[in-house]
């Protein structure tokens, strides 16, 4: 059954401020797949040094390298995912996971019944 209206769950880890949720993920998943923090950047649409300050941030805020880069060379360099990086984008993506079929089913039970248009004397308290 379409639903008239949805919602939208975003999750991000707050330590002094949010400093890890679907931004510094999807930056992360693409420098895992492209091999370069500036091909992951441009594939967001976002400078390079928005894109390094964004893992710098939650580097300092986990206080362990996410990423590596190799300068130049024969291959012309590179930057890879450190082993940690990997394992808090499968943690996150579980997490955000769990947590959708959670608010999934709450989201069900408050508002299945509800239609836009509503009066108040239509509705029925929970």
């Amino acid at each position: 059954m379409q639903r008239e209206f949805d919602y939208q769950l975003t999750l991000r880890l707050k330590r002094h401020g949010v400093f890890f949720g679907p931004g510094v993920v999807e930056v992360l998943q693409l420098v895992g797949q492209y091999g370069s923090l500036n091909a992951a950047a441009q594939k967001m649409g976002m400078s390079y040094s928005k894109a390094w300050r964004i893992i710098h941030h939650a580097e300092k805020q986990w206080a362990i390298p996410l990423i590596t880069s190799n300068v130049g060379g024969a291959n012309g360099g590179g930057t890879e995912l450190a082993p940690t990086a990997k394992l808090l984008i499968q943690r996150y993506l579980a997490f955000e996971a769990a947590a959708q079929q959670q608010v999934d089913q709450l989201f069900s039970h408050y508002f299945a019944d509800i239609k836009i248009g509503m009066s108040e004397g239509q509705m029925h308290e929970k």
